[in-house]
């Protein structure tokens, strides 16, 4: 097996969707899945391209109540390329019999590449190659080559080359209810050898133009035809049985938020027309590729997980290149590879910063700016909520406020429920994270003196505020933690926990950095407050083991074995209680690491020094139980969890960490979370399996680039 290829052999119809987002080509300012040409969405396939940073807010009705959600937009469709032999059909998903097929992702080059052989209805046999490509070294560029064989048949062979605008967001079953229809057309055209498609989005407002050269070589004939929201190009060429008709496709994808344009649409027209060859296109997107893996490559002794890294690391850095520090976009959860989370930025990169930090420091930095960009915002939130500094939102996409739906979907159920996720006040530590990361990877004092500290100190201003002085110690009360399936005490008609552990103790950590970097405009008193926080955060613990929040104790033990054996699958727990009327806020049972991410970013000495210093006791003995205990309830409802016990596990015990670090590398390539893969891959899970096995050895990795601080 060659590691560095992802191969998928003939047709199946309830893996298409998982093999769509898999096969993704992008180039970090836009990606394309990896659907057929000639498929439009139907239910099994889902042509989707997706530009960062692009996002459009509409208003839809939920549960007799209006609410609007930003969504990143599902782009107009450049791929739509299909044939037809003689008088046959159209070749589309219905209208043929596939005979095979094979599609190979080729991660060292970042190409596509689609064999088939079909027969349509009239017995005419063909063989179609195709490879395709989102160029790396011209962000704005894509191609699609398109070889056709007449196994046995001779006549007219038609190809139709086309854009397409009719593009909604229906790439998330549970969100078809909402308004999904983000693109206006605006106009089309199909002259002098280019067809060309305009489209703005319906709110935001944002102009997105394509441009396509279709050129076939030799005698043929052709016509161009232009309608509202698509324009096409139809080549006809005589073809004798045997002969070989290659057809390319160069594509531009240009929108008003690029810079050095006029106009979006004259740049694409101009892009198109002056493009070379798709092999000219080709050499330079492979060479521009090999760059890249000079420089991220991760090994490992087995070719099987040799394959899985190459493939998390090739898609993470299709979603955030090098060319992102051009952009103003941040690190969506789900890549550019479909449409769950709506594409929202949560909390991913402080995942995936151990591994881009010391290798791409320029896509660090432009992710960190683009939070800065936001701290206006941030701060306006935190003033409306009553709080100084800065409150980031849990989910961020265009403009920095908060995206997090008011709403969520039990699909288990089919009730429209209260999202309190917005208490996840935490998403700001995580910036603070990253920046500190940043700065120890790259000892750049320029940015860490500039916006590095301006976020820094901003977010500890915001949890000074949330912290109250309570006795001799201090409380945060009313957020969530990681692990999010409590969100609130039983009985309480207010959400939100009290003294979340994983809160307050990075709250004394981040207080500990910003009184290390000693930032001029520190007042003296908020100086004496940033050190007493260091000092008296409040942790509560129980049994001899950290409590994920306060009361955390007093919850009922779940029954694991009886729920495991009445449902297997409970990793969706929360939705599995609350379709049986119940709510996971009663028993002691997370989602995912909540405590043990203080071990994670931290490790075990830093934690240790951070509890320490709030005057509490610890040693390795009361660390290991605090481990034991989560790890027993804990039910990894996403991909993260997986990747923080693996590296935490690597540590205390290494032969333990091998369950975990097998459904690490398998949460995506294989769908482990069951139909969430097809929405979009999980980013923050990709670039941590990177984290876990750099060096060629998953504990080396562990230890080398788990640490905050």
């Amino acid at each position: 097996m060659d590691p560095w290829l992802l191969v998928y052999d003939g047709c199946d119809l309830a893996q298409e969707g998982l093999r769509e987002a898999l096969t993704t080509l992008g180039n970090g300012c836009f990606a394309t899945r990896g659907a057929a040409p000639e498929a439009r969405a139907d239910g099994v396939h889902y042509p989707g391209t997706y530009v960062a940073g692009c996002y459009d807010r509409l208003v839809s009705r939920v549960a007799g109540r209006t609410v609007d959600n930003e969504d990143l937009v599902n782009a107009p469709n450049w791929l739509p390329l299909t044939f037809r032999a003689r008088t046959g059909d159209w070749f589309a998903p219905d209208t043929a019999e596939i005979l095979t097929a094979r599609r190979t992702l080729d991660m060292r080059q970042g190409t596509l590449t689609r064999l088939l052989r079909v027969r349509d209805r009239l017995g005419h046999v063909t063989r179609v190659e195709q490879r395709r490509l989102v160029s790396m070294d011209e962000p704005h560029l894509a191609a699609l080559r398109t070889t056709l064989v007449a196994e046995n048949w001779s006549g007219t062979l038609r190809v139709r080359s086309a854009l397409d605008g009719d593009v909604v967001n229906a790439g998330v079953a549970r969100y078809r209810g909402l308004a999904g229809r983000h693109l206006v057309p605006v106009r089309s055209h199909a002259t002098g050898g280019v067809t060309g498609l305009l489209a703005r989005t319906a709110s935001s407002r944002v102009e997105i133009a394509l441009a396509a050269r279709t050129t076939l070589a030799g005698p043929h004939s052709s016509e161009f035809r232009a309608g509202r929201g698509w324009a096409r190009h139809d080549l006809g060429v005589d073809v004798a049985e045997g002969r070989e008709v290659t057809v390319d496709k160069i594509v531009a994808l240009y929108t008003s938020r690029d810079r050095a344009i006029a106009s979006c649409e004259e740049a694409a027209r101009t892009a198109v027309t002056r493009a070379d060859s798709f092999e000219e296109l080709l050499g330079r997107h492979t060479r521009a590729w090999a760059r890249l893996w000079e420089r991220a490559h991760v090994t490992a002794e087995d070719s099987d997980v040799q394959q899985v890294l190459n493939l998390y690391v090739f898609h993470l850095l299709q979603t955030v290149s090098p060319h992102v520090a051009g952009l103003d976009a941040g690190l969506p959860a789900r890549g550019l590879h479909g449409e769950a989370y709506r594409g929202h930025v949560f909390w991913d990169e402080v995942f995936a910063f151990p591994f881009l930090a010391p290798r791409f420091p320029e896509i660090t930095e432009a992710l960190l700016r683009y939070r800065w960009r936001r701290l206006p915002e941030a701060r306006w939130a935190a003033r409306q909520a009553g709080y100084a500094g800065a409150m980031f939102p849990w989910q961020s996409a265009s403009d920095g406020r908060e995206e997090t739906q008011t709403l969520h979907l039990n699909p288990r159920s089919g009730r429209w429920l209260p999202d309190n996720s917005h208490l996840q006040r935490h998403v700001g530590l995580a910036v603070a994270c990253n920046v500190w990361r940043h700065h120890e990877a790259t000892g750049d004092g320029a940015f860490l003196a500039g916006p590095g500290g301006e976020l820094l100190v901003e977010i500890a201003r915001f949890f000074a505020s949330l912290a109250v002085r309570e006795g001799d110690r201090y409380a945060i009360r009313g957020v969530m933690g990681p692990d999010e399936y409590h969100d609130g005490y039983p009985g309480r008609a207010e959400p939100g926990l009290d003294n979340n552990a994983y809160t307050n103790v990075m709250t004394a950590w981040l207080m500990r950095r910003v009184l290390e970097l000693d930032p001029a405009d520190l007042g003296e008193e908020e100086r004496r407050r940033f050190s007493d926080l260091a000092r008296r955060m409040r942790v509560d613990f129980h049994d001899g083991v950290i409590s994920q929040f306060e009361g955390y104790g007093d919850l009922l033990e779940l029954d694991w074995d009886a729920y495991r054996a009445k449902y297997g699958d409970i990793r969706r727990l929360d939705r599995i209680l609350e379709a049986e009327g119940d709510t996971p806020n009663r028993y002691k049972a997370s989602k995912q690491a909540d405590v043990l991410m203080l071990f994670h970013l931290l490790g075990a000495d830093g934690l240790a020094e951070i509890l320490t210093g709030l005057g509490y006791a610890w040693d390795r003995a009361a660390a290991t139980r605090t481990v034991d205990y989560y790890l027993a309830r804990t039910c990894h409802g996403s991909t993260l969890s997986a990747i923080v016990h693996a590296g935490v596990l690597a540590r205390l015990r290494p032969g333990a960490s091998q369950p975990f670090l097998i459904e690490a590398l398998n949460s995506d390539v294989r769908d482990l979370q069951g139909g969430t893969t097809a929405e979009g891959v999980h980013l923050g899970a990709m670039a941590g399996v990177a984290v876990l096995f750099e060096g060629a050895h998953p504990r080396n990795a562990v230890r080398a680039a788990d640490r905050c601080g």
